[in-house]
């Protein structure tokens, strides 16, 4: 402490003391104002399980995953079967003396249709890479009012026929909004109208006079019936998301006696139209099988989990992967009323 001569002398000092306290505490405060604070970042680990594990593959077990089946069985034949109906839950052999009158024209339904099944979308167990000739295809007659109509107004595609991931897609995807109406490519009847939740979700397949099968797939509702006649063009069905499915669009499939047929070998989707009227099916067209069988038996045992989110329920999770309650409380070591806590990830298969 500095000595001082006079009274005034010690009140000058310690005025100038607070003025340069004062100064300090103005000149700190300018600092904190202008300090630019980090923020706190809180990291959320994003939620793939949805997108990787269950929109993008077809389950095997789903009527998309069992409907690759070149095992041969009994081969039915409908002159040597003495029935109209085989013990094949809702598959049937139709007699050669049915005939149905469609755009009156008479139609014998065995040449049309020897096997009809209405809940498996590959009946028929025959491998088209052991076709020994060559088979024509007219796809459609202008002459005999047989026409065609292409799936959707429009069809951008988003993903082609062949290899995806680790497993083989046996369509051609279209972009499309929900609720936009799909039509039947070809004259024909339909053979399935189906809920798959673990592949197609809602879909149809509809059996056409020229030979061919087409399936339309994610259908937010499937409209035509089976065993209801369609004309090209007719709607039957209108776009969604439903099943394994990660967005909007039709899975759109071509198949030859249960054997998917490459669509972009019959359609030019860019310019919206058939690529001719007529088409050849050879054994060639299905050697892609060898590299899809080659794919699905490398790839090994692969599980599913569902992330629990609010609202969800153990049976609402089950329909929505195409299994059962049970199932997969047995799979997570739980019983069917346990509680489910938001956040945990649940094996579903």
């Amino acid at each position: 402490m500095p000595k001082f001569k006079s009274p005034l002398s010690v009140v000058l000092f310690l005025l100038c003391m607070l003025c340069l306290a004062q100064g300090a505490t103005a000149q700190k405060k300018a600092k904190d104002l202008f300090k630019v604070k980090s923020p706190k970042i809180q990291y959320v680990r994003p939620d793939t399980t949805i997108l990787i594990e269950y929109e993008e593959f077809d389950d095997e077990n789903s009527d998309a995953g069992k409907s690759i089946n070149f095992s041969p069985k009994k081969e039915l034949s409908i002159v040597s079967e003495d029935t109209t109906e085989l013990d094949l839950g809702q598959q049937h052999i139709v007699e050669v003396s049915d005939e149905v009158l469609i755009d009156s024209t008479w139609i014998r339904i065995a040449g049309y249709y020897a096997i009809w099944d209405t809940r498996n979308i590959n009946p028929y167990r025959m491998d088209a890479r052991q076709l020994k000739d060559t088979v024509e295809v007219q796809l459609y007659d202008p002459r005999s009012n047989r026409n065609y109509k292409m799936p959707l107004e429009k069809t951008p595609v988003t993903s082609h026929f062949g290899h995806r991931g680790y497993r083989w897609h046996f369509g051609t995807d279209i972009d499309l909004d929900t609720g936009d109406s799909i039509f039947a490519a070809f004259d024909g009847v339909v053979r399935i109208n189906k809920w798959d939740g673990s592949g197609y979700g809602n879909y149809i397949v509809v059996r056409h006079y020229n030979g061919l099968e087409t399936l339309y797939g994610h259908m937010s509702k499937a409209i035509a019936k089976p065993g209801q006649f369609v004309k090209a063009g007719e709607m039957i069905g209108l776009g969604g998301s439903t099943g394994r499915s990660s967005g909007p669009h039709l899975h759109y499939e071509v198949r030859y006696q249960g054997n998917p047929i490459d669509p972009e070998y019959l359609y030019d989707f860019p310019d919206y139209l058939l690529k001719g009227q007529n088409f050849q099916i050879t054994s060639a067209l299905f050697n892609y099988y060898n590299k899809s069988k080659s794919s699905s038996s490398n790839s090994g045992r692969r599980s599913y989990y569902h992330t629990i989110r609010k609202g969800d329920t153990l049976s609402g999770i089950a329909k929505k992967y195409g299994v059962t309650a049970s199932q997969v409380a047995k799979l997570n070591g739980m019983s069917t009323r346990s509680t489910l806590r938001v956040g945990k990830r649940l094996r579903v298969r």
